[in-house]
C-alpha cells in the first residue's frame, strides 16, 4: 500500500493534463520489483507525502442490483463539512479543490496533481464492479471517508475473493494499512494491540477510528448477498 500510493502521488492526476503511465505502472516485472521490495521483518523506505488525518463524514456510497441485474456502484462527495459551504438550488457545492496535492512541485517539476484552472482534482473515490471470467458480475463494492476509501475496498476484494469470506464479514474486518504513512490500526478493534509488535520492527504506527461506510453486494449459488458497514448507519435490505 505504501508503494500504490508513492506511486499514485507521482503519476496520477487529470487525464486532460497528465498521460498518466497506466501500462508500467500495471507491467507484471514492474509489479514483481515493486512487490520485491517488502520485507516481512522491518519496514522500508518510500517518500512519505502521505496525507492528515482529517477525516470527516461527508463522503457516501451506495451499492445496487436490481432484479433484471442491473448494477450500479456510486460514490459521492461535498468533501469538507457542507462543502464549500454554498448552496445553490437545493445542494451544496463541494470543496472538492482540496484534493489537489498540497505540494504542486517536486524537484522544480509540477506534480500529475498540481492545481490548474479547468483541471479535476484527483480523487481517492473507488467505486468497483468485480465480474468473473465469463464477463458476469460477481460482486459491486465502494465506500466512504477520503483517501482511506482505495485501502477499504481494496480489503473488502481481497477477503471476499482471496479469503473466501462472506460480504457482511469482509466488510465488519477491522481496517489497517499505510498511505504511504505510519501503519494505520482502526483503534479499538483487535488490530489495534500488533502495534507494539510494529514499533518493535521499526514501524511508526497510529490507532484512529475509521468509520469507513463501506456497502457491498456480493452474487452466490443461493442469490445476492448484501453487506453494510456497522461503523456507520447503512444497512442491507433485498427482495
Amino acid at each position: 500500500e505504501k508503494r500504490v500510493y508513492a506511486d499514485r502521488a507521482d503519476y496520477l492526476g487529470d487525464p486532460d493534463f497528465t498521460e498518466a503511465p497506466i501500462a508500467a505502472l500495471l507491467d507484471p516485472a514492474y509489479l514483481a520489483r515493486r512487490a520485491a521490495e517488502v520485507s516481512l521483518d522491518r519496514p522500508t523506505a518510500t517518500e512519505t507525502v502521505g496525507p492528515g488525518l482529517g477525516l470527516h463524514h461527508n463522503t457516501t456510497h451506495f451499492a445496487v442490483v436490481d432484479r433484471w441485474g442491473n448494477a450500479v456502484s456510486m460514490t459521492t462527495s461535498v468533501e469538507s463539512v457542507f462543502g464549500s459551504r454554498l448552496f445553490v438550488h437545493g445542494f451544496f457545492l463541494n470543496n472538492q479543490l482540496t484534493d489537489f496535492s498540497l505540494v504542486p512541485v517536486k524537484d522544480g517539476v509540477a506534480v500529475a496533481n498540481a492545481v490548474y484552472p479547468g483541471k479535476r482534482p484527483r480523487s481517492s473515490m473507488a467505486p468497483t464492479m468485480v465480474f468473473n471470467d465469463k464477463g458476469e458480475l460477481h460482486s459491486v463494492i465502494g465506500s466512504a471517508l477520503g483517501s482511506l476509501i482505495i485501502n477499504f475496498v481494496s480489503q473488502t476484494l481481497v477477503a471476499t475473493l482471496d479469503w473466501d469470506m462472506d460480504m457482511q464479514a469482509a466488510i465488519t474486518l477491522p481496517h489497517y494499512g499505510s498511505r504511504n504513512t505510519p501503519t494505520e490500526l482502526e483503534k479499538g478493534t483487535a488490530v489495534e494491540s500488533l502495534a507494539t509488535a510494529l514499533q518493535a520492527m521499526g514501524h511508526e504506527t497510529r490507532s484512529f477510528d475509521m468509520p469507513s461506510g463501506l456497502h457491498g453486494i456480493m452474487r452466490t449459488p443461493q442469490g445476492w448477498q448484501g453487506g453494510a458497514d456497522p461503523r456507520r448507519d447503512g444497512i442491507a435490505l433485498g427482495r
